[in-house]
């Protein structure tokens, strides 16, 4: 396992990190599969452990802390927070009302008095930047957070953060975390360069692409995995961005077969090149698939092997473009784009 610094923070997380979505009603995975899975990725090096209060309702924080439980000082332990969180309007978002409440919740959730990183799960744009990071500096200052980030914001919105941060003389965030793959790579046109401007450390998700580079879909075969079957639109092949997806993997299996890698190894190792990313995360459901994916944990590609990679997704392309969480909202309502 390599150890990466976080952004300018001086902590040292590794290279693959775990996700822990699948915990609990998401993944269908129980408390036992859950500890036994955080026990094999201490064990495989990862130090990084990334969830969400919004995983399960609460269900992943809960497991988490249990499978954490007496080991706390040897975790990176990372949490989210602004997805809703039931049906009240006020129990979402990033103001300083619903941020201050919802930590209190998560730590209780995961047995614990701090986070060491607390990220913003979504840039929420009826809350202003000073609102979300004077709210999060006192956080930091009580002692319950060590540091503060963003999750898939817009590069437009971690800029006019960090600028918010530095004209109210307030706490940064100090991470962001986006969607990348090699099918998804729209974030180095504007998100990447932005972090690596800036000094963000960048921790990555769905970076084998919802299973797409897991080596489960394949032409031919039927797709079986638990997220076709949670999101079927997503894996339909009648769907042209799906195809060119699948057309995709089937060129990157021949290449990783070349190159001597599984599939997994040749995704992850893609996205652990880019310079501007600290950790891929990892969100596996079984002990299994853990393995397969800690295997990658020191794959190295050559340029020979990046070039074709580039050859196959060009360098800013996302093949599933409608698939993006960090959409400006004016793209997607048109009454926000007219008079």
């Amino acid at each position: 396992m390599q150890y990466r610094t976080l952004g300018r923070t001086g902590v040292q997380v590794s290279s693959l990190a775990l996700g822990a979505m699948n915990f609990g009603r998401i993944g269908r995975t129980t408390q036992d599969e859950a500890t036994a899975v955080v026990d094999a990725a201490l064990e495989g090096g990862i130090n990084l452990i990334d969830t969400a209060d919004m995983y399960g309702g609460g269900e992943s924080e809960e497991m988490v802390g249990k499978a954490i439980a007496g080991r706390r000082d040897d975790i990176v332990l990372a949490t989210k927070a602004g997805l809703p969180m039931g049906d009240d309007p006020n129990h979402r978002g990033s103001s300083r009302r619903w941020l201050v409440t919802e930590l209190d919740n998560s730590l209780r959730r995961l047995g614990v008095d701090h986070v060491d990183l607390y990220q913003i799960h979504r840039w929420d744009p009826e809350t202003s930047d000073e609102e979300t990071l004077s709210a999060l500096t006192d956080l930091q200052r009580a002692g319950k957070i060590r540091y503060f980030g963003s999750s898939t914001f817009p590069a437009h919105r971690v800029v006019q953060a960090q600028w918010a941060a530095r004209e109210h003389r307030l706490g940064r965030y100090v991470t962001e975390q986006p969607s990348y793959s090699i099918l998804q790579r729209g974030v180095e046109t504007h998100v990447l360069p932005v972090t690596e401007e800036y000094g963000l450390g960048v921790l990555v998700w769905s970076p084998l692409a919802s299973g797409w580079l897991s080596g489960a879909v394949r032409a031919g075969r039927e797709i079986t995995t638990s997220r076709s079957a949670a999101m079927p639109q997503r894996f339909d092949l009648s769907v042209p961005s799906n195809r060119a997806r699948l057309d995709a993997v089937e060129r990157l299996a021949v290449l990783a077969d070349e190159a001597g890698l599984t599939l997994i190894q040749l995704a992850l190792g893609f996205v652990t090149a880019h310079p501007a990313v600290t950790s891929a995360l990892v969100g596996p459901r079984t002990t299994d698939h853990l393995n397969a994916q800690v295997a990658a944990a020191d794959t190295v590609l050559s340029a020979d092997v990046l070039d074709a990679i580039d050859a196959i997704v060009a360098p800013g392309t996302d093949l599933a473009a409608h698939e993006k969480f960090d959409t400006p909202p004016a793209l997607l309502d048109p009454a926000l784009r007219r008079r």
